[in-house]
């Protein structure tokens, strides 16, 4: 039977520590990310009115919760799990009586959390400087939901794999940001030249951003069952490799 308390435990610590570091947590990402916004939004949207018939403005907000909702969902989850490993207090947690899955349920379950707390709220933002409708609200939260546990169970590997806090920055900012910014965030894939529309389906955060926008305004680069699929898909993936390592005990205890 699951240890619900031990979970709960778990989960309420990390959720606290949001709480005592909310200028890191919350604020600075909000801040960031409207940043982009009206960088984005003022530049380039002065030259570009629509897009498939959607206001530049609005086109880029799916993109930007998306490019928070990676980068903070690995960052988050990473961070929350070497840290135990870096002071030495993962031996207290696996000598208690959790199980494995109980220790993934509540680091992935507070990061996934922070992540989704992070884009509803530069949602309700970006409402109050451009006219947005959410076409799909189920499948808007279930993308969110989704995108935001695969790649905090992506954090958490790294956390488990990372031998320096330097280290945990390498994936979010030299991977996941260029991904996220080449893969449709601020952009229609479709302006590109055939070639570059054949390179860029290569990237996974195309299929995130599609889907996710498609929610909102029914227009996508690329069909909204396989964006669906392919984020079924990682998500599997990232299940796998965090249950091969707790079956190997790769580098957990080190």
């Amino acid at each position: 039977m699951m240890n619900l308390r031990a979970v709960h435990a778990i989960y309420r610590f990390e959720m606290a520590r949001t709480g005592r570091t909310l200028l890191q947590s919350i604020v600075s990402p909000v801040i960031s990310t409207s940043l982009y916004f009206v960088v984005f939004g003022a530049a380039i949207g002065s030259r570009i009115s629509e897009i498939e018939g959607v206001t530049y403005g609005a086109f880029i907000v799916p993109g930007l919760i998306m490019l928070t909702l990676l980068t903070q969902s690995v960052m988050n989850a990473s961070f929350g799990i070497y840290f135990p490993r870096f002071t030495g207090t993962i031996y207290e947690i696996l000598s208690a009586p959790v199980s494995y899955l109980e220790i993934v349920l509540g680091y992935v379950g507070a990061a996934a959390t922070k992540s989704i707390i992070l884009g509803l709220i530069i949602l309700l933002t970006a409402s109050f400087c451009v006219p947005l409708s959410i076409a799909h609200p189920f499948w808007m939260i279930m993308f969110l939901v989704l995108t935001a546990v695969t790649f905090s169970l992506l954090g958490f590997i790294i956390g488990i794999v990372a031998d320096g806090f330097e280290k945990l920055q390498v994936v979010p900012l030299l991977v996941i940001t260029p991904l996220t910014f080449l893969g449709g965030s601020f952009y229609s894939i479709n302006v590109l030249p055939p070639a570059w529309q054949t390179i860029t389906l290569f990237n996974p955060v195309v299929y995130l951003v599609s889907g996710f926008r498609w929610a909102f305004f029914e227009i996508a680069d690329v069909n909204v069952g396989v964006s669906l699929a392919m984020t079924t898909l990682f998500l599997g993936a990232c299940l796998s490799a965090v249950w091969w390592i707790f079956k190997t005990g790769y580098r957990l205890k080190s």
